[in-house]
């Protein structure tokens, strides 16, 4: 690590997000000036769900507060409850932990794929036990889960599938759009999220009988869950961008890792290659260390540090599962993997991938210059 003075990559700090949006600010004065803005039932989440079903090719949508919320609704809209078993991959968000919770259900471990960082979809079967009704997969950090092989396997079992699309919204996986391979497939809409109305969510399904236990679960006079008229009225026009900018993110994507390619202390996700197409909310990389945990910590608290003084965006990536209690979860496969993810993952935030032409250059350089601290 080079200790000599420099200026910063990023001399102001990262991009902010959500980007400065003309077609945003048109929505929310045209809420405004229309009453919408405060109506409980108006015209912008009706257009929203719309929209949101036409881009996925689904025939129900249910609108909610948050990603998180979303996952409980889905898992209640395909009958998961007390005294039955979800499936959940070693590292993942830990939203979706509780959320199994949150239904009664009891959490069951299954390591992910150490090249995606994705659920193991070939360690599905072998974890499916006798109260398994349902398995919960998340595409995180670029990477895809392999879903029609993932599907084949949960059908023949019987098993429900909640896809969990919160990270990769508009991704494309052998011809079909992320969230929209399982029984049901969540969305998210929080504040750092690619489509972002600060906070919201969204349930997909084919099924009119999930989108009809959801609602009934959420009618309480009114909806329990709701999205609000301003906030969809925001998320329009993001989702109309959501493609092209997607192309972008991926563009710069493939021009940082080319730039890190020679960089032995920083091993990417493998991302998904054409026909499919990564989303992406994060970048990922597991930090090449020292065997042991503790030393993988270290090393990657240190390369956090380092990298944020040049005003990257970088951050550790989720704690993970695998140290959870058998009180509270099955460890279903071992966890090897998971829990090498949990120590040595660091994650790119995704603003500086629409930012100007030199940014990837910039970004390159400030991780090279910080993967010294990996080696200290």
């Amino acid at each position: 690590m080079s200790n000599e003075p420099h200026e910063p990559a990023f001399p102001d700090g990262p991009p902010t997000w959500p980007v400065a949006d003309e077609d945003v600010r048109a929505a929310l004065e045209a809420a405004y000036a229309d009453g919408s803005w405060g109506r409980y039932r108006g015209p912008n989440c009706e257009r929203l769900i719309g929209a949101l079903a036409e881009y996925h090719r689904v025939e129900h949508v249910t609108l909610c507060c948050s990603g998180t919320i979303a996952v409980e609704l889905a898992l209640r809209g395909l009958k998961i409850g007390a005294d039955d078993e979800v499936l959940l991959a070693g590292y993942d968000f830990p939203g979706n932990f509780r959320a199994i919770e949150a239904v009664g259900a009891r959490p069951a471990l299954v390591d992910i794929d150490p090249a995606t960082w994705c659920f193991d979809v070939e360690r599905l079967e072998a974890a499916i036990a006798s109260e398994t009704r349902a398995v919960i997969v998340s595409h995180l950090h670029g990477g895809l889960v392999p879903m029609r092989r993932l599907m084949e396997i949960a059908a023949g079992r019987g098993i429900a599938v909640v896809e969990d699309a919160c990270q990769a919204p508009g991704a494309m996986i052998d011809g079909r759009r992320a969230g929209t391979w399982g029984d049901a497939g969540v969305l998210s809409f929080g504040g750092s999220k690619l489509l972002t109305a600060g906070r919201g969510g969204a349930v997909l399904t084919r099924s009119a009988e999930v989108h009809q236990r959801i609602k009934v679960f959420a009618e309480r006079g009114n909806d329990a869950f709701a999205l609000s008229e301003l906030q969809a009225a925001v998320l329009l026009p993001q989702l109309a961008k959501l493609d092209a900018r997607n192309a972008t993110r991926r563009e710069r994507v493939s021009r940082l890792l080319t730039l890190l390619s020679d960089v032995a202390e920083l091993s990417p996700v493998r991302f998904a290659a054409p026909p499919d197409e990564p989303a992406f909310y994060k970048v990922a990389w597991r930090i090449a260390a020292s065997t042991g945990h503790e030393a993988m910590h270290a090393a990657r608290e240190r390369f956090v540090a380092a990298v944020q003084r040049e005003g990257v965006a970088v951050d550790a990536g989720f704690r993970g599962f695998a140290t959870r209690s058998e009180q509270r979860c099955r460890h279903a496969t071992t966890l090897e993997h998971s829990e090498r993810a949990a120590a040595a993952t660091v994650v790119l935030h995704h603003p500086v991938l629409l930012d100007d032409a030199t940014a990837m250059e910039r970004v390159a350089r400030a991780m090279r210059i910080a993967s010294g601290a990996i080696r200290t």
